[in-house]
């Protein structure tokens, strides 16, 4: 028996679907440098190109112009905005999805970074370095910072840091931190007085001695109590046994000077740094004063970031130099 073909049907040939062919420019990835690279995955990632700038530390005309380069040299489109909303091609999801392939063969991660270690008083920070350092993060927001707050002579001696600030009552080399660093930089003196917010007193009222203090409240920063420099401060708080207010937080007590009529101890440079303040000179026949160091872990000595900080911190004094005395 013979199995015979019925008349007007033809043999079914399967289906196979086509072998597709690489697109050419895909050969060029490998030698695409890694900058470059960078710029591309941080924009496909952000969808945004002044995002993608912000993140990379770069201005965002050199990232686009970098990107426009890759495009010539691939001779495709990557980006395309649909609307308001940056989007990749279908060349540009395939070039983020090569060169994700390629890290995970083993390629270095571009974005890792090293982590940087900043220790420093706390009203330094709050004071002087505060806005520096946020206007520093919103260039670049690839970096990555750890800020510990340091508040008395035990937690600098405990603290482990790439960069330390602090203050201490010595005007000559001092003892820093408890691990290797550099030689010590003094970047300035700071001299303390009493403050009183100019809302709650008048000019020809305002205490010009100690008694004058009668009629006020003092708030003292718990962390102070610790300063030796500040013995007469700190002895006019333990005799008074009534309206005093002690704070473990040291924006707290400017709150309680700002806005509750309360005296209470703060560097000179508060009435420049806040125009509500104003300083009480001459109520203590002793300078009350501090100075403040800087010390670089011996070894982070090379790290480009650490100089950055570093950069940040006196261009941030240079600014504020009628502030501090030399």
């Amino acid at each position: 028996m013979s199995f015979i073909e019925p008349a007007g049907r033809q043999a079914i040939t399967p289906y196979r679907t086509p072998l597709r062919v690489p697109a050419p420019w895909l050969a060029l990835v490998g030698g695409i440098e890694p900058q470059v690279a960078q710029c591309f995955l941080v924009s496909a990632r952000c969808g945004c190109f002044m995002q993608a700038a912000r993140s990379l530390n770069v201005k965002t005309t050199w990232l686009r112009k970098q990107l426009a380069h890759l495009e010539a040299r691939l001779q495709c489109t990557l980006f395309s905005f649909q609307g308001n909303t940056l989007t990749l091609s279908r060349e540009g999801r395939q070039l983020q999805a090569r060169l994700v392939a390629l890290a995970n063969e083993g390629l270095p991660s571009l974005a890792d970074q090293p982590l940087i270690r900043l220790a420093v008083a706390e009203s330094i920070l709050h004071d002087i370095l505060g806005r520096n350092l946020i206007s520093l993060l919103r260039r670049n927001a690839s970096v990555r910072l750890q800020i510990i707050t340091l508040d008395s002579e035990l937690a600098l001696q405990a603290v482990t840091a790439d960069l330390v600030l602090w203050l201490s009552d010595a005007h000559a080399a001092v003892p820093g931190p408890s691990f290797a660093t550099l030689a010590p930089e003094r970047l300035g003196r700071l001299d303390y007085v009493p403050h009183i917010a100019k809302r709650y007193s008048r000019p020809t009222t305002r205490p010009d001695c100690l008694d004058d203090l009668n009629d006020y409240m003092l708030v003292q920063w718990q962390a102070d109590r610790q300063v030796d420099n500040f013995t007469p401060w700190n002895a006019l708080m333990e005799q008074r046994r009534v309206g005093v207010v002690q704070v473990q937080s040291y924006e707290l007590m400017l709150e309680m000077i700002r806005c509750s009529a309360c005296i209470g101890l703060l560097p000179q440079y508060m009435s420049r740094f806040d125009r509500g303040l104003v300083a009480l000179p001459g109520l203590f026949g002793l300078p009350m004063q501090r100075h403040l160091w800087m010390a670089i872990n011996a070894q982070a000595q090379g790290s480009p970031e650490v100089q950055m900080l570093v950069e940040l911190i006196h261009h941030t004094l240079d600014e504020r130099r009628e502030w501090f005395q030399p």
